[in-house]
């Protein structure tokens, strides 16, 4: 259910109902296209926002996209960077809350060195890259129009904040005031975290033991102690909190990657439905033999649309739709908080219980 419902909601927010758009809101574009604005002799036009209230009123549509970009010859390159940007937004979102969520599992654990020593750091960093990122999203949107002499490409100055450290921003690229300055700072920032996380919290184990055993003491029995502290020693910590490091700095980048299969979804299953109904529905409506023959036809071609509509963008596109969420769940978002630890599961059994075993436990 919650995914056919958020379907509707993400038709509404591209405008995108079986390929065509709906002008709900009223269109901010002026459709009355005069003769000057032809650009080729291919009959294309070129609508310019400025001035406002001219062939654009100046106020957005109020919700989605507006319908007058599904006649747009650009309409694709423009409905895919704004998906994209979204895709990398709920990832930033979700990983983010991802992080919270640890951050609980550490309190109820009691395990305050982690907190310090893992869940600040990795909030710090993933913040510092692709939370920049759609800082820097948020604020082209906010900043940057058609008659901009900057058009800045995020990805190119996301990738140049580390290729080209404190160096000079091209006047393409350049977004706001002292941009280099800040993109330095939070490269330093996010490099000074990788040995946050990876030594911080070996050294005030190896340094203070006390805290090592207040950590993990909570939740286990005096008799595993011992075992507890050969389990948890020095090297191994070490070994594991490189993994847990080398994990989580790539997984920053390749995790909000991975959100991208958001978009793609999206722009296959947009393709699918102008493809329907080009090939189909509109093939039926454009019957031209008789007054008769039109719409049998017609009947006939919209029931193929129907089947073809039900058995590929709802059966398959929703099971393909439904399997990507399930893994952004289960990779990206979980491994932020879940450990797999807890109880070994043992089904219930009279025998145990008769025996005495469930009580040993």
């Amino acid at each position: 259910m919650m995914n056919g419902l958020f379907a509707v909601y993400a038709g509404f927010l591209y405008n995108d109902i079986f390929a065509k758009s709906v002008d709900i809101f009223g269109s901010a574009w002026n459709a009355d296209l005069p003769e000057s604005t032809k650009v080729s002799a291919t009959g294309h036009y070129g609508l310019d926002p400025w001035p406002p209230g001219a062939q654009y009123s100046g106020d957005p549509y109020l919700f989605g996209v507006d319908p007058f970009w599904n006649l747009a010859e650009n309409k694709l390159t423009f409905i895919n960077s704004y998906k994209m940007k979204l895709a990398v937004i709920l990832g930033l979102v979700q990983m983010t809350f991802g992080l919270v969520l640890s951050l609980y599992n550490y309190r109820f654990k009691g395990k305050t060195l982690d907190v310090y020593c893992t869940f600040i750091p990795q909030m710090i960093f993933l913040q510092c890259i692709i939370g920049y990122l759609v800082f820097m999203i948020f604020f082209k949107w906010f900043t940057v129009d058609a008659r901009s002499d900057s058009q800045p490409a995020l990805l190119i100055a996301l990738i140049n904040m580390f290729l080209n450290f404190a160096g000079e921003i091209p006047k393409e690229q350049h977004l706001y005031a002292n941009q280099r300055y800040i993109q330095a700072a939070l490269v330093v920032i996010a490099v000074v975290c990788v040995p946050w996380m990876f030594g911080a919290k070996p050294l005030v184990e190896h340094l203070y033991p006390r805290v090592r055993q207040a950590s993990y003491q909570q939740f286990e029995n005096e008799e595993d102690e011992e075992e507890e502290e050969e389990e948890h020693g020095t090297m191994d910590m070490m070994v594991h909190q490189g993994i847990e490091t080398i994990e989580f700095t790539l997984g920053c980048i390749s995790n909000t990657a991975s959100y991208l299969r958001l978009w793609a979804l999206s722009l296959a299953h947009a393709e699918l439905s102008e493809v329907l109904w080009d090939m189909v529905m509109k093939a039926g409506l454009g019957l031209d033999i008789n007054k008769y023959v039109n719409p049998i036809g017609l009947v006939i071609a919209f029931a193929f649309w129907a089947c073809l509509t039900v058995a590929i963008l709802i059966v398959m596109e929703g099971l393909s739709a439904f399997l990507h969420a399930l893994r952004l769940h289960w990779v990206e978002f979980q491994k932020k908080f879940y450990l797999g630890e807890g109880y070994l599961f043992a089904p219930f059994s009279f025998t145990r219980m008769l025996n005495g075993e469930d009580d040993e436990q």
